[in-house]
């Protein structure tokens, strides 16, 4: 089949002042591009939606590993795709090669060829490589090294990183694993399809007290998608030697009155020293060879039945000027992806 000659993408029209909402982004019709030397063209099938888009609309991505966005510029993010051509001097990417890279929100992208990962061969399910998951494997094996038979925390667990996070953590040996959501639907999944140990839902209690209930000896490690007042609540209920591994900030880039580029949170630092925890922040760049490591453990967990990838497909183009409104909305559990 012809490659046709105009394609859609998803431009930014104006950076919105609070979250964005599907006036913030029209359809656009565009050429399709050819690709020069070095560059394949990659008709995409799926992209992620994800809430690091809410920083980059709201040009708040000072530190990001991509610049925030401008009005007029199309919208990024990690995408699943067919190599339909290649430029000059491709020799290690063939065309017909299902593919992923960052340049999603479009139907045809152009992108260097070193840029792409190919999909292996007999992937059990490739639309989980377009996972941001790898962040928490990343954490829980290089930050908080986490120890078998410790009790781990997940706050923000039904969203598309930690409904992985848990379920990792028990593959690594963790003895009891508990998870945080708004949702009291989104828990009783967490719970049974997800082997969540516990959920807590926070509510008018306060949330240390919830979570302490859920593990009365307290927590050995904490993955935090979520900081402010969750993350808060977490160092509370910590135990001596805790380590916590800040992979998200979810409450910043949900909050309608934040910029999108902050997400402050209350910090008892003589609490830290007195229990000697351990605060660390990750970033992917800062480990090599995490996201290789990762993408082989979770085909061979999928291949093995031992984990669980739970997603959303949004069908069509024309309804992803809305997903991020629905991801911010949390009308959705797991990760939420848009097929073309």
């Amino acid at each position: 089949m012809s490659t046709p000659s105009i394609g859609r993408e998803i431009h930014l029209v104006s950076n919105p002042s609070g979250l964005p909402a599907p006036e913030h982004f029209r359809v656009a019709e565009v050429p399709v591009p050819r690709p020069a030397a070095g560059q394949l063209l990659v008709n995409n099938r799926k992209f992620l939606v994800f809430a690091g888009l809410r920083t980059l609309v709201s040009r708040q991505g000072e530190g990001f590993p991509f610049p925030p966005l401008k009005p007029g510029e199309p919208l990024i993010g990690p995408a699943l795709g067919e190599v339909v051509a290649a430029g000059p001097g491709v020799a290690d990417v063939p065309v017909g090669a299902l593919v992923t890279h960052m340049l999603g929100w479009r139907e045809f992208a152009v992108v260097d060829a070193d840029a792409v990962e190919v999909v292996p061969a007999g992937h059990p399910d490739p639309v989980a490589l377009l996972s941001t998951a790898s962040a928490a494997y990343g954490a829980l094996t290089r930050l908080t090294r986490l120890r078998k038979g410790e009790t781990v925390l997940v706050t923000g667990a039904a969203g598309g990183v930690g409904s992985l996070a848990g379920q990792v953590a028990r593959l690594l040996g963790a003895g009891r694993v508990v998870g945080t959501t708004r949702s009291p639907g989104k828990a009783e999944r967490l719970r049974q399809e997800l082997g969540y140990d516990a959920v807590v839902v926070p509510g008018t209690d306060p949330l240390a007290d919830r979570l302490a209930e859920a593990a009365p000896d307290g927590y050995d490690v904490v993955v935090d998608n979520v900081g402010g007042e969750q993350l808060t609540a977490a160092l509370e209920v910590t135990r001596p030697g805790a380590r916590v591994g800040l992979v998200g900030a979810l409450s910043g880039q949900f909050d309608p009155v934040l910029a999108g580029g902050t997400s402050p949170a209350v910090i008892d630092t003589y609490l830290l020293v007195r229990r000697s925890v351990s605060l660390l922040g990750y970033q992917g760049g800062d480990h090599p060879g995490v996201e290789e490591e990762w993408r082989e453990k979770l085909a061979d967990w999928l291949r093995a039945g031992e984990i669980v990838y739970p997603y959303v497909t949004l069908p069509g183009i024309d309804r992803a000027p809305g997903a991020l409104q629905e991801l911010h909305q949390g009308r959705h559990f797991g990760t939420l992806v848009v097929e073309i």
